[in-house]
């Protein structure tokens, strides 16, 4: 088993179910959050917002999911990604399952 953790913006909720699903991932939890990104060190000209902190509506999911499944959510995220004409973009990482209580790994 693998940690998923998968970040965007909310306007991407159903489009990560639906990868989610494609991934053949059942269960998985989310939230939404607070997504930030501070501008203070940008030059104004290259700063689109109009103040130095910016703060989005976001999502976050994670999910244990097996080995041979995470390539497969991988490719379905960097397909999603290459055709976006937006600056969002969906962000996964994972990690490695050390010890669990019920998981095997």
């Amino acid at each position: 088993m693998k940690l998923v953790i998968i970040t965007s913006s909310i306007a991407f909720q159903k489009d990560i179910k639906a990868m989610l699903k494609k991934a053949d991932v059942k269960t998985y939890s989310f939230r939404e959050v607070t997504g930030f990104m501070d501008f203070s060190d940008t030059a104004t000209p290259e700063n689109w917002f109009a103040s130095e902190v910016n703060e989005t509506e976001s999502i976050l999911f994670y999910a244990f999911v097996k080995k041979e499944n995470v390539d497969h959510l991988f490719n379905l995220i960097s397909e999603f990604n290459s055709v976006q004409e937006s600056l969002s973009h969906i962000h996964i990482a994972v990690l490695n399952i050390e010890k669990s209580n019920n998981l095997k790994t």
